[in-house]
């Protein structure tokens, strides 16, 4: 039996956008740098945004993961669908379905540089999410 696609988006567009802000919001109040939320809704049926982040530590990037995970849940309500790279810790992934969170040490985010290889997506500016990026 297959799943059901993750495409369907029951709560729609807006419901992926209030948890990338949340998602946001966390990652830039634990001092994360380059924050980042980029839709990709024209690029996939899979999912809608991502929010990408990079932490300056293992500890950093441990602390923004798991209060993200503690704010999507506890206050909207959602689910963490997966998560991967939280051992080690380079690139941490948090699937929420239509919202994809990446938190990146400084050079794994470099290295891999999603924001040219998802150049097609839209980044929109932390200002239209209501949010403050770091100075």
């Amino acid at each position: 039996m297959s799943q059901p696609s993750r495409a369907i988006r029951p709560h729609g567009v807006e419901y992926s956008r209030k948890l990338a802000t949340a998602a946001a919001k966390v990652a830039l109040e634990n001092k994360g740098q380059d924050v980042m939320v980029l839709d990709v809704c024209g690029q996939t049926a899979e999912f809608d945004l991502f929010v990408i982040a990079t932490g300056s530590s293992r500890r950093q990037l441990h602390a923004i993961s798991e209060q993200i995970d503690d704010v999507l849940e506890k206050t909207l309500g959602d689910q963490r669908l997966g998560i991967e790279g939280y051992q080690d810790s380079h690139w941490i992934v948090l699937d929420y379905g239509s919202v994809v969170i990446h938190l990146f040490d400084e050079e794994t985010r470099d290295y891999y540089d999603l924001e040219s290889l998802w150049a097609d997506g839209k980044p929109i500016p932390l200002e239209e999410l209501g949010l403050k990026p770091n100075a």
